[in-house]
């Protein structure tokens, strides 16, 4: 080694004079000895090697309580809060549902101590983990009895499983959907031992269909709500009140998968219709099936509704236990139902409501607030604008609707593509990263979601 090497080496600080400094002391009661010590062994790993490389001190070496300290802040958690700007608001990469407020107060609660999860205040013993969250989702719907599991893709699962294994299960051709992630209806159906039996076509079948289909091996009637695409034109389907006939008919049990699903009638709120799963309750369908972390607002969770003596056979089942959803899911689940109590306040309390029922005025005024404050940010190396546009539910649900939004749109003056690559990769790194959509050769940021505006700007000015 040569001596320059060698004085190189020798300017770095040993790890126990470091935790020593007055300035690192307040990072060791924060973070504690143990993380401290292993952070500053491996900067001085990769010390040791910027000198082997370039003969020189790397310039962060010259403070390294300050290097420190923005090593440790510049950790990143597993999940980062973004900004969502791209347009969707029930983003399914993005975490779909933001929870209500008593939503989140409830889940803390039920961190922080001993809760009544499966156990009964009335009887001093062992109670059911969704008794409580059933009871309120027969008041809400009319159903009988509920399930409560992980996801919505557990709740199909789980009710074929029971109702159907070894058996047949009759689905239009029409609603054999692909949700994201490669989840398919066919193949969730084959690993629960079912018979897909395909009746009608693509565009139109006929109760006649299912009529026809049905043998001493059918264990299903399924509808399967096709929320994720439309098909329009020559079409024709078979109403779940049809069907819930046919399947007391024959004694066969009949269910839906809403996928979605919406507790209120969106209408009312000046939003496209939905299926809702307590008129499909109401029709007679013995079993419907939803996600909790979509249209209903709160967090994932897969809902069964149903007839209770089906619902009996799914909580009996082995592979409940497997599904089941935890304490936490059920006191988010608990608090977001219980808003549906007054909906006369649900745009207000619930936030995927207050999004999607954002007035057009407002989000306009908001884009030209941050267009104005971010131009002479922005503006030598892009041409702003406020531009109208249209934003999307997201998550599967009501696929062709759009809903009328405002966006601040950044289009390159030179480099095109490359710049706005750039620009979105930078934005990305951001402390609080801001996630648009690229169109037409054109950043748009979607304001539909945006609610603190001062905070993006501050993330913007960096």
């Amino acid at each position: 080694m040569s001596v320059e090497l060698h004085l190189l080496y020798s300017q770095l600080p040993a790890i126990d004079r470091l935790l020593r400094e007055p300035d690192v002391a307040p990072l060791v009661a924060e973070y504690g000895p143990v993380l401290l010590t292993d952070t500053l062994r491996q900067m001085q790993v990769e010390a040791r090697e910027y000198i082997s490389q370039f003969h020189s001190l790397a310039d962060w070496c010259s403070d390294w309580p300050m290097a420190l300290k923005q090593r440790l802040h510049n950790r990143q958690s597993a999940l980062k809060p973004v900004f969502n700007l791209s347009g969707t608001v029930l983003h399914t990469n993005l975490g779909r549902a933001p929870l209500a407020e008593s939503a989140i107060a409830a889940v803390n609660d039920a961190m922080r101590g001993a809760v009544t999860l499966e156990y009964s205040l009335s009887g001093a013993g062992r109670g059911h983990r969704d008794r409580a969250i059933a009871d309120l989702l027969c008041e809400l719907t009319g159903a009988e009895d509920a399930c409560i599991v992980n996801n919505n893709a557990a709740a199909v699962f789980l009710m074929l499983t029971v109702m159907a294994a070894g058996k047949q299960v009759v689905v239009s051709r029409g609603e054999l959907v692909e949700i994201g992630g490669a989840f398919r209806i066919p193949d969730v159906m084959r690993q629960a031992g079912c018979e897909l039996v395909e009746v009608g076509t693509t565009n139109r079948t006929h109760l006649k269909d299912y009529r026809q289909a049905i043998n001493e091996h059918t264990g299903l009637l399924m509808k399967v709500h096709t929320s994720n695409y439309s098909i329009e034109g020559f079409t024709a389907s078979v109403a779940e009140a049809q069907l819930a006939i046919l399947g007391n008919e024959f004694s066969i049990p009949t269910a839906t998968d809403l996928g979605s699903g919406s507790l209120v009638d969106m209408t009312r709120y000046g939003l496209p219709a939905e299926p809702m799963p307590q008129q499909l309750i109401a029709a007679g369908i013995d079993l419907v099936t939803f996600s909790g972390d979509k249209l209903l607002g709160g967090p994932q969770a897969g809902i069964i509704l149903g007839k209770k003596r089906w619902i009996e056979q799914l909580q009996q089942h082995p592979l409940k236990r497997v599904l089941r959803a935890d304490k936490m899911t059920l006191a988010a689940l608990d608090a977001t139902l219980r808003l549906y109590q007054q909906p006369d306040r649900l745009t207000e309390l619930l936030p995927t409501m207050r999004l999607l029922t954002r007035p057009t005025q407002v989000i306009a005024e908001s884009a030209q607030r941050v267009l104005v404050a971010l131009t002479p940010r922005y503006g030598t190396d892009f041409t702003l604008a406020a531009e109208p546009c249209w934003s999307q539910i997201g998550s599967g649900s009501l696929p062709v609707d759009r809903l009328a939004s405002w966006a601040v749109t950044f289009a390159p003056k030179e480099g095109r593509g490359s710049a706005l690559e750039a620009l979105t990769a930078r934005w990305r790194g951001l402390a609080k990263p801001v996630i648009g959509r690229v169109a037409d050769g054109r950043l748009w940021l979607d304001l539909r979601c945006l609610e603190d505006e001062a905070a993006l700007l501050r993330e913007l000015a960096r």
